[in-house]
């Protein structure tokens, strides 16, 4: 089966997942590609890696298409994800209403896994907002880091730990068993990125493409991207 490649931050892969039977019904054509940290997946198309479409956040879109590596004018908003806190299904929920519940909970974590620090859009805020409360030398021993969010989460779901917490995008907690989301970050540490998707300028299956970013983007499928975890 002829297949459309795709180079995709982890946030998009339960829709991406969700979306793969209608796909295949409109297109004749299946998915594949890689889900990881949006740094490491514009590097990898910057790299040549064959992609016919790119889903990663709206500013690395639009710098990707100055680059001449994506077609501005098939660029989609598919909705903004949110950064959230995750526990283990058969733990307690934390609430975390300001940045003071949001310190006194992470110390009070014995692990906290969060995705790579550098590469991913999540990691980088956590790194952000651990310095932002002024506690990163101190739990930085505790800081659990894996390539990407939905890695971190996998582990979070097998930790050993006892008071365990993860964070990252709301949609690689909501697609991951054994955790629940546990609710957003307080004002003043909170981040909602836009996702958005666009066709490679070198894409082998440009037309099928642009039929997958019609339906990660159209109304049909609203209720679909509500469920994974995406809003607006």
């Amino acid at each position: 089966m002829m297949t459309v490649n795709i180079l995709s931050g982890g946030a998009a892969q339960g829709l991406v997942r969700g979306l793969t039977d209608a796909f295949k019904t409109k297109t004749g054509f299946g998915i594949d590609g890689e889900f990881g940290a949006v740094g490491i997946m514009a590097d990898k198309l910057r790299a040549g890696t064959p992609a016919d479409l790119v889903i990663l956040t709206q500013a690395l879109l639009a710098k990707l298409a100055e680059e001449k590596l994506v077609i501005r004018s098939s660029i989609a908003d598919i909705g903004r994800v949110e950064t959230a806190l995750a526990v283990r299904s058969r733990d307690p929920r934390v609430t975390v209403k300001t940045e003071a519940d949001l310190r006194e909970v992470l110390r009070g974590a014995d692990a906290i896994y969060v995705p790579d620090t550098k590469a991913s859009t999540a990691g980088r805020h956590v790194a952000k907002v651990l310095d932002q409360l002024g506690i990163a030398y101190e739990v930085a021993s505790r800081l659990k880091i894996f390539p990407n969010g939905a890695t971190a989460m996998r582990e979070l779901a097998a930790s050993t730990a006892t008071r365990p917490i993860g964070c990252t995008q709301a949609t690689e907690i909501i697609a991951t068993d054994g955790i629940v989301l546990s609710g957003s970050l307080p004002p003043g540490s909170e981040l909602v990125t836009m996702y958005t998707a666009g066709v490679t300028t070198r894409a082998a299956h440009p037309k099928e493409a642009a039929a997958l970013i019609a339906l990660l983007t159209g109304a049909d499928y609203r209720d679909l991207r509500q469920r994974v975890g995406f809003v607006g």
